[in-house]
């Protein structure tokens, strides 16, 4: 019987948990057995009790990686940490390849096959195992809600016998998963809404949600869209272009959410100071990417800075702060994963090395670093 163990996260201010009750008992399902460290969940709002309660064993470190086929985590651990488990055993979890590329060799001697989550390819058949997507949906919901929770003003339009009150004015930077759903629900809030993006593609998607599209249209023939769907480095000419149209636009905004992220690079400079300057005091900038280098000239991660009367707020990891939320959706995308993959007469998963989403995901076999983004 394959053993999975899911361990307790040790990342400051990681509040997730990489398996949730719903999931444990589908593992137990397919035939395994699921061991749990303890207090694993509480920050996430799942008791030991719910755990056992679902058939897994609860226990300490030790207990729960003896023997373990397959390791859960949210982020990667400690490598000195991984003691006792089955010789291969797989490590399933957002490891961060690039950030952490050391830890990752430190993986490859410990004996450990590193499946990275966050590089599953965004393919029709990978969308449900898609880490980023399902954490940066919520993420993108967050950010509007604490740039709300900061800004001074209403965001609805309200008339009111006293007088009328304006609506807010949201400018969403980046039209991913994350800023997609902040488009959502400022308008859900009641703000007058408008964004832009580097992929020209994205500009259906912004009026289907009845938000006004910003866009360069006297730079042709720059789409902005790299391999998967992500946004890739623009010319300085399109640069040039999307600086003079956001400096003339985002004076006028109460409200600038920034996502804009490149994988494997720092995350590109959206807002100058320049630009923060010459926003009205008391709007608010949140910055999603902050914790990659961020978007805006002088976030911080997980403080306010002031800067010209003007509130720029980011969280180093804003998924941790709807933990509930957030870990459900990531447990879910770990079991679609390992279900996808599933052998009923090995009773395990089972990787082919030819399938795409093996050649994409794993960054270490036999003692070695095999993937090619790593070693290229």
């Amino acid at each position: 019987m394959v053993k999975i163990a899911v361990l307790k996260e040790t990342a400051a201010g990681e509040t997730r948990v990489a398996a949730s009750p719903e999931t444990v008992k589908k593992f137990i399902a397919l035939g395994a057995s699921v061991s749990v460290e303890s207090g694993a969940g509480l920050l996430a709002s799942v008791s030991d009790a719910e755990y056992e309660a679902m058939g897994a064993s609860v226990g300490a470190s030790p207990a729960v990686l003896k023997d373990a086929d397959i390791i859960l985590g949210v982020q990667g651990p400690d490598p000195k940490a991984l003691k006792g488990f089955a010789p291969g055993a797989w490590l399933v979890a957002g490891l961060d390849p690039f950030g952490q590329r050391a830890r990752v060799d430190e993986y490859a001697k410990a004996g450990v096959e590193a499946l990275a989550m966050e590089f599953m390819p965004r393919i029709t058949r990978a969308q449900s195992m898609d880490i980023l997507s399902s954490q940066s949906n919520l993420a993108g919901y967050k950010a509007v809600i604490e740039a709300a929770s900061v800004y001074g003003r209403a965001f609805p339009m309200m008339m009111t016998a006293a007088g009328t009150v304006s609506a807010a004015k949201a400018f969403i930077m980046g039209v991913g998963v994350a800023g997609l759903q902040a488009i959502a629900t400022a308008r859900r809030l009641g703000a007058q809404v408008s964004a832009t993006d580097v992929r020209s593609a994205t500009k259906e998607q912004i009026e289907s949600l009845g938000a006004k599209a910003i866009f360069v249209e006297n730079v042709a023939g720059i789409e902005g869209e790299g391999a998967g769907g992500y946004a890739t480095e623009m010319s300085d000419e399109y640069k040039a272009a999307q600086a003079e149209l956001v400096s003339s636009h985002i004076a006028k905004q109460d409200i600038v959410i920034t996502t804009a992220l490149i994988p494997g690079r720092p995350a590109p400079r959206l807002i100058s100071d320049a630009q923060i300057a010459s926003m009205k005091p008391g709007s608010v900038i949140f910055d999603l990417a902050v914790a990659q280098g961020g978007n805006v000239e002088g976030s911080k991660p997980d403080e306010v800075v002031v800067k010209h009367g003007v509130k720029i707020m980011g969280y180093a990891n804003t998924p941790a702060h709807l933990a509930a939320d957030t870990s459900a959706l990531f447990s879910r995308n770990l079991f679609n994963f390992l279900s996808a993959f599933w052998d009923k007469e090995a009773g395990k998963p089972v990787l082919p090395d030819d399938d795409e989403i093996t050649a994409a995901i794993r960054l270490t076999k036999d003692g070695k670093v095999v993937n090619e983004r790593l070693l290229a």
